[in-house]
C-alpha cells in the first residue's frame, strides 16, 4: 500500500494541509499574504452575503441531483431490464459523452440554448413566431448543464445494484398478488437505495463546487461557491479568504460523504437482515 499512500499524501493530503494553513493568514494590503495568524477568514465565511452563496449553491446542486437521480435511475432500470446482450451497448452510449472534453460538452449547451440556437430554430420550424424564450444565462441553464454532465455517474451507480437483483424476487412478489408498483416500491427500490445514494452524492459533490458551468451557462449573473473561490484566488487576490472558503466547501463535501456512507451501511444491514429472515 505504500505507493498508493504516498501518492494520496503527496497529491491530496499535502495540498489540503497547505490550503488549510493558508486560511489562517491575512491578505496583504496590496494583495499577497501577510503571515499574521488570524481566524477572521473563517468568520467571513459565515457572513450573510457568503452564506447566501453557499445556500444558493446547495440549492442548485440539490436540484440538479434530484433531476439526475430521477432520469438516471429510470435509464438504469431500462438498461437492466433490456436483454443481456444489449446492455453493454446501452451502457456504452450512456458514458459516450465522457469521451469529449467537459468544456466542449458545456459549450454545446450554449449552441442549444442561445436565442439563435437549435431550440429556437425548432420552435420557429413548428410555427412559433413570438419572442424567443430566454434560456441561456439562467439558473435553469446551469442546472441543465450540471445534470447533463454528471448524469452518467448516476446511471452507472444505479445500474450496478439493479443488474444484480434476483429476478425471482419480482416473480415471487407478483405470485403473491402484489402489483408492479408495489413490487417496485417494496422490493426493487429498497434493494437499490445504496446505488441511488452513491449516484446522488457523486452529482451533489461535483455540482456544489463546480465553477465552469455557472460561468459559461450562467453568464456571471449569479455566483456559486466554486466561482467565489476562483475569484478570490485569481481576481481579488485574497488567497487566505479563498482558502477558508475552499476548506468550508471541503468540509461540506466530507459531511455529505460521511452521511452517504452511514446511510449505505444501514441499508446494507437491513438488506442482510431481510435476506437472513427469508432464508430462515
Amino acid at each position: 500500500m505504500a505507493p498508493a499512500l504516498a501518492w494520496l499524501t503527496a497529491l491530496m493530503v499535502v495540498p489540503c494541509a497547505l490550503v488549510l494553513t493558508l486560511a489562517f493568514f491575512r491578505r496583504g494590503i496590496y494583495g499577497g499574504i501577510e503571515y499574521t495568524v488570524t481566524l477572521e477568514n473563517f468568520g467571513l465565511v459565515f457572513d450573510p452575503l457568503y452564506a447566501r452563496i453557499f445556500l444558493k449553491s446547495a440549492y442548485i446542486a440539490g436540484t440538479a441531483t434530484g433531476i439526475a437521480v430521477i432520469i438516471g435511475y429510470a435509464a438504469a432500470y431500462a438498461i437492466a431490464a433490456a436483454p443481456r446482450r444489449l446492455q453493454p451497448v446501452f451502457l456504452f452510449f450512456a458514458v459516450l459523452p465522457f469521451w469529449s472534453n467537459y468544456l466542449i460538452r458545456t459549450y454545446a449547451w450554449i449552441v442549444l440554448l442561445n436565442r439563435e440556437g437549435l431550440i429556437t430554430q425548432l420552435l420557429r420550424w413548428v410555427g412559433y413566431t413570438g419572442e424567443p424564450p430566454s434560456m441561456l444565462y439562467t439558473e435553469g441553464a446551469v442546472i441543465a448543464g450540471l445534470v447533463y454532465n454528471y448524469l452518467p455517474f448516476v446511471i452507472l451507480a444505479c445500474y450496478a445494484p439493479l443488474s444484480r437483483l434476483n429476478p425471482e424476487l419480482g416473480e415471487a412478489s407478483r405470485d403473491l398478488g402484489a402489483s408492479s408498483v408495489t413490487t417496485f416500491r417494496r422490493i426493487i427500490l429498497p434493494l437499490t437505495v445504496p446505488g441511488i445514494a452513491a449516484g446522488a452524492v457523486f452529482v451533489f459533490v461535483l455540482s456544489i463546487g463546480n465553477f465552469v458551468t455557472p460561468a459559461l451557462l450562467g453568464g456571471g449573473r449569479f455566483q456559486m461557491i466554486g466561482n467565489l473561490v476562483y475569484d478570490q484566488f485569481l481576481t481579488v487576490n485574497d488567497w487566505p479568504f479563498g482558502a477558508a472558503l475552499a476548506i468550508a466547501l471541503i468540509a461540506v463535501m466530507l459531511l455529505v460523504l460521511m452521511a452517504q456512507s452511514q446511510f449505505a451501511d444501514r441499508a446494507a444491514g437491513r438488506t442482510i437482515e431481510a435476506r437472513g429472515g427469508a432464508d430462515g
